[in-house]
């Protein structure tokens, strides 16, 4: 294996970098999980990370990926048999609705092109005309990370409201949960669905429910089987700052780090970031005549940018042409997307200087490749990011 010079450019939509001092937090002999020093440490960790998801409910960590914290929500809060209003808005969407079904689910799948977030009018629509009340739940990706496109998940919760309809919301944050903005309180969301290795800036395994008081009511008479995923055990044992198993104790001292890094730069100044990154990426985006897979500017994201290849094909070679002559990882389309785009990951431990080394990786591996585009995304990016330095240090200073 050759070794490269300087460090890899991690640049896929997740996992993210995991900054030095999350590592070093981590970096901590085994401790007993049963004793006042983890206990501490629990109860901080516990109340912290309420903050990240702005919501002044428990929120449930499970040492498992997201798709762990998928099932955990639909366990605790359905039956077998339940119908599930789910919005087609890309692959993950597509995943979390395969794994509903399995567990003996059925689910209703509003299709969508890959292109866009979630309709929240189309979902208003059929649940106005649920009468009954079938549908029990309805799940939405809050940050579709296969695609780049954003859902509107306070305009889909007055869909809701608007057809007075009781069925539970649940929102997968796994690639925005510190990235971008999100409020499980306000927004009225009963389970929020959220990952470490993403704008949490952790290694993976670690997974996440924030549950509102209505979610919690509904998991006393869900007959759905669960165990370990079990919300009951949990909140029982988090009061006192223990959990009913062995919990990723080293994990969680990261994750006690990342609270603290996420609170000292301010949550307002780390969606301000990332969506001053994400613009930047489509400025290059467009000054190299590509074009962004989202197609609604209202959904676009701060945490990542979905390319599409000129032709529509060819991004896996230009992903592996980067890769072996730059060292950088950018992100694989997936599924209906599979060497159509490539995806520039811009979230978590991310600054601006951090971007244009990436930017610039990009634009060397499209000429480096033989892709069609034009020269100057890098400069456009750096117009976009002075710009809107400015624009804060301005304001910082009225």
């Amino acid at each position: 294996m050759t070794y490269h010079a300087g460090r890899h450019f991690l640049q896929i939509p997740g996992p993210t970098n995991v900054p030095d001092r999350v590592l070093r937090a981590m970096d901590m002999p085994t401790m007993d999980h049963r004793g006042p020093e983890f206990q501490a440490m629990a109860k901080r960790v516990l109340t912290g990370i309420r903050t990240i998801f702005q919501t002044d409910n428990p929120v449930i960590i499970y040492p498992a990926s997201g798709t762990g914290a998928w099932e955990a929500a639909l366990v605790n809060t359905l039956s077998q048999g339940d119908l599930v209003l789910m919005y087609e808005t890309g692959h993950f969407a597509s995943l979390w609705k395969k794994l509903a079904e399995r567990l003996g689910l059925r689910t209703e799948f509003i299709e969508g092109d890959w292109r866009h977030g979630a309709d929240a009018a189309a979902i208003g629509e059929r649940l106005a005309k649920d009468g009954g009340h079938e549908i029990k739940a309805v799940c939405v990706v809050h940050n579709e990370t296969s695609t780049g496109c954003v859902s509107p998940i306070d305009a889909v919760r007055k869909a809701i409201d608007a057809a007075s309809h009781p069925a539970l919301l649940m929102v997968d944050t796994i690639s925005s949960l510190g990235s971008l903005d999100y409020r499980h309180d306000q927004w009225g969301v009963d389970v929020t669905v959220g990952g470490s290795q993403k704008g949490l800036m952790l290694p993976p395994g670690l997974s996440f429910n924030a549950v509102s008081d209505k979610a919690i009511a509904a998991s006393k008479n869900a007959s759905l089987p669960r165990s370990y995923w079990a919300w009951d055990e949990m909140l029982a044992m988090n009061e006192s700052g223990f959990f009913p198993f062995t919990p990723a104790t080293n994990l969680l001292y990261g994750l006690d780090a990342a609270i603290a890094m996420l609170h000292e730069e301010g949550l307002a100044n780390v969606f301000a970031r990332h969506q001053r990154h994400g613009a930047a990426t489509r400025a290059a985006v467009e000054a190299w005549g590509l074009e962004v897979l989202c197609a609604e500017p209202a959904h676009h994201s701060g945490a990542l940018t979905a390319v599409m290849m000129p032709g529509g094909k060819g991004a896996d070679a230009l992903r592996k042409a980067i890769l072996e002559r730059f060292d950088m990882s950018l992100g694989a389309g997936l599924s209906k997307l599979a060497d159509k785009i490539f995806r520039i990951g811009h979230l978590g431990d991310f600054n601006d200087l951090t971007l244009i080394g990436t930017l610039g990786g990009v634009e060397m591996g499209l000429g480096a490749a033989g892709v069609t585009h034009r020269k100057g995304g890098v400069e456009a990016a750096m117009e976009v990011l002075v710009s809107a330095s400015g624009s804060e240090a301005r304001q910082a200073a009225e």
